[in-house]
């Protein structure tokens, strides 16, 4: 097992604390309540759900009373997105990076104690051959995301499928461009996806966080007939946490192949 690269809290700041939800809810699925149980049950402060159609806005409406900020964009092309938050948004964007008909969600968060945290839901195809022949489109969506997380100030969130493995030669990179740390790694895979296949699964729905944040919880949670489990993780952000945690560096060659992929399609 690789090493811990966030380290976990050792004391807790509630007013610094954010937690988050990310649940692939598959398109087709129709169990909406078991949605919104495992939403209940996990409690976060926001909550991703990718997949979602104008169906889905519709079978997760009652999140609006509960969630009282959220930004909207069902789709029905299976890359859908509804963000939902107990938090205050600010300057949210609808960004389409790549590709005119895949979004991705922009915007600040802001925790109790006012603290803003810049936010990137993604969701970029992946490389089969009834998409995208190549991954050329879904490297480009990251490390330009990579990019914006990069040259913020603020602290950052990157929540998503990602539709690429944790150890991937591609996730690594967007780790070094963008000065991100993964919390799983040290930890264990989190894998999810096939959900209804238990040999053969992979962790494809990430949260990526910025050295100035520690670890409170990470957490699979329990499948709702989608064919990906939902991921829990609950983050404090510390200032002081950058001089304990050190991203991945880029080397020259990192660099010039990052540029290359950003150029590509």
């Amino acid at each position: 097992m690789s090493p811990i690269q966030v380290l976990a809290i050792t004391k807790e700041i509630p007013e610094n604390g954010i937690s988050l939800m990310v649940a692939n809810v598959f398109q087709y699925n129709t169990n909406y309540k078991g949605c919104l149980s495992e939403i209940e049950k996990a409690n976060p402060d926001v909550v991703l759900l990718l997949e979602t159609d104008h169906k889905w806005e519709l079978g997760t409406v009652a999140l609006d009373e509960a969630f009282p900020f959220s930004i909207k964009v069902p789709l029905e092309n299976t890359y859908g997105m509804l963000l939902y938050s107990k938090l205050p948004l600010e300057e949210a964007e609808i960004k389409h990076l790549v590709e005119a008909d895949i979004p991705s969600i922009h915007t600040k968060v802001v925790l109790p104690n006012q603290q803003r945290v810049q936010l990137f839901a993604v969701h970029p195809t992946p490389p089969v051959p009834t998409e995208n022949p190549t991954s050329a489109e879904r490297d480009k969506e990251l490390l330009l995301v990579a990019e914006r997380a990069q040259k913020t100030d603020l602290p950052v969130i990157v929540i998503g499928d990602l539709n690429d493995v944790a150890w991937s030669y591609t996730t690594t990179l967007f780790l070094k461009m963008s000065g991100l740390l993964d919390p799983r790694r040290g930890r264990g895979f989190f894998n999810t996806f096939h959900a209804h296949y238990p040999f053969l699964r992979f962790p494809l729905d990430h949260a990526f966080i910025s050295a100035d944040m520690k670890l409170k919880k990470i957490k699979r949670l329990q499948n709702f007939d989608s064919d990906h489990f939902p991921m829990f993780i609950s983050l404090q952000y510390e200032k002081k946490a950058k001089l304990e945690q050190e991203p991945m560096q880029p080397d020259a060659d990192d660099i010039a192949i990052a540029n290359e992929k950003k150029q590509a399609v």
